[in-house]
């Protein structure tokens, strides 16, 4: 499946980042203590094939709207968009409380390890650890619920998980001209947008 940012096609290679931050001490005997706040968010980088937008727009594009969340559907992993099966939209059987690492759903089809998901309720996109068969299953996610999820609630797969992000700034170079000639609008970097 193609993945668009503004009209624009993402090309490969595409980088998805887990940006979980980890404290890791070293002890006085030399043990390792490692801990961690429980927050977790995606990062995605990467460049888009030339658009029909001008260079005065694409320039516009980067120095405007930095402070807007955009919306944008997640890139699967390729493997993952060959496997799953499942319709786009699952009913959530069951109550699970924030911090819960599974969640049970009714599944109409197989659901694969590293599949991205959202639930209609959070701004939070998870990760499928492991396969889930058809029928009604727990599901397995990371990270932890940030918030807890009801049987009114969905959740949504494939083309339906919506990314809302922020544009990074920390390394914004803006466009790149060769002779003349636009040769690049750089690398852009999405990190998620949680509220």
């Amino acid at each position: 499946m193609a993945y668009y940012y503004h009209g624009a096609k993402i090309l490969a290679p595409l980088t998805i980042t887990s940006n979980e931050p980890v404290y890791d001490v070293d002890t006085v005997s030399l043990s390792k203590q490692r801990a961690s706040q429980g927050t977790q968010r995606w990062e995605i980088a990467f460049n888009t094939a030339t658009s029909n937008e001008t260079e005065a727009d694409m320039l516009v594009g980067v120095i405007t709207d930095m402070n807007v969340v955009g919306t944008m559907v997640m890139p699967q992993l390729p493997s993952v968009d060959l496997t799953n099966t499942v319709s786009t939209t699952l009913v959530v059987d069951a109550d699970a409380a924030a911090g819960a690492s599974t969640v049970t759903v009714v599944s109409d089809g197989v659901i694969s390890k590293g599949s991205f998901v959202k639930f209609s309720s959070h701004d939070k996109i998870y990760m499928v650890t492991a396969d889930v068969a058809s029928g009604t299953a727990p599901v397995s996610i990371y990270p932890k619920l940030r918030s807890a999820v009801s049987t009114s609630h969905t959740l949504d797969t494939g083309s339906s998980v919506m990314l809302s992000y922020y544009r990074d700034v920390s390394n914004l170079r803006g466009l790149k001209f060769t002779d003349g000639i636009l040769s690049s609008t750089g690398v852009i970097n999405l990190v998620e947008a949680i509220a």
